[in-house]
């Protein structure tokens, strides 16, 4: 694979390794069923930084701020309806929108029970007046362009006069090369797991944070990715910034 044209440093000026795709694939593998966390506590994680930073985003007023979650029917779209139920129980004006509610199954169908009996409503529209959009509709496991009803909430998004948070890496965005195969968000802000994506040196993924999912450093080993210490080191969020590579 070709070196990706940028590299990623904290706010402390560290340098944080990056992902292709399949590396972060693998690590979710590892995860799941040798070191753990869950799935289900890697989706609780990622739900409750996403919702964090939306409120950030959102400033002092965020309450009386509309809120519109559009989630794919993977891990993604289930990160972004738990992060609508963090929302909704701290007093959040929230919607979600999901591709496919029939098609939800395992864990981001646990989330969406439990959404529900949070109070939080599912339309099959995105509503108006919408403030925020939270992007979680496909994350890293993009194969294609985007189509169907995923394609139709990208064009909507890109169109709506509101800020746009994505969830791992904007919607329609190769996670591991950076480009768009079709239709792709375009995030004022991404919060991306775990590690950077390499293809998050694109400007279409806005500003940068790294969320913690629990992943342990054991798990980054097994890839023969080096961690120089606690990547978070007291904190579940990190801003992070582009550098780009002398020879790009």
């Amino acid at each position: 694979m070709t070196a990706p044209p940028c590299f990623f440093v904290d706010d402390t000026g560290r340098t944080i390794p990056a992902l292709t795709a399949a590396e972060m694939r693998e690590v979710d593998r590892i995860a799941v069923t040798e070191t753990g966390p869950s799935l289900f506590q890697m989706m609780e994680n990622a739900g409750r930084n996403l919702a964090l930073t939306a409120i950030d985003m959102l400033g002092p007023s965020w309450r009386r701020k509309p809120i519109t979650v559009l989630a794919g029917t993977g891990g993604n779209g289930g990160g972004g309806i738990t992060a609508a139920r963090h929302l909704k129980n701290h007093g959040a004006t929230v919607t979600v929108v999901v591709t496919s509610v029939e098609r939800l199954s395992g864990v981001p169908a646990d989330q969406l029970v439990i959404y529900r009996h949070a109070g939080g409503s599912v339309t099959d529209d995105p509503p108006s007046g919408t403030e925020l959009i939270v992007d979680a509709i496909i994350g890293y496991s993009l194969s294609g362009a985007p189509h169907g009803r995923s394609l139709d909430l990208i064009e909507w998004t890109n169109t709506a006069p509101a800020a746009v948070l994505s969830l791992d890496v904007p919607s329609g965005v190769d996670a591991t090369s950076g480009t768009a195969p079709g239709a792709a968000i375009n995030a004022d802000t991404t919060i991306t797991l775990a590690l950077p994506k390499t293809g998050l040196c694109t400007p279409r993924a806005g500003s940068l944070i790294l969320g913690d999912i629990g992943i342990p450093e054991h798990t980054y080993q097994r890839l023969g990715t080096t961690i120089a210490g606690p990547i978070f080191d007291g904190r579940y969020r990190l801003p992070l910034t582009r550098v780009a590579h002398p020879s790009s």
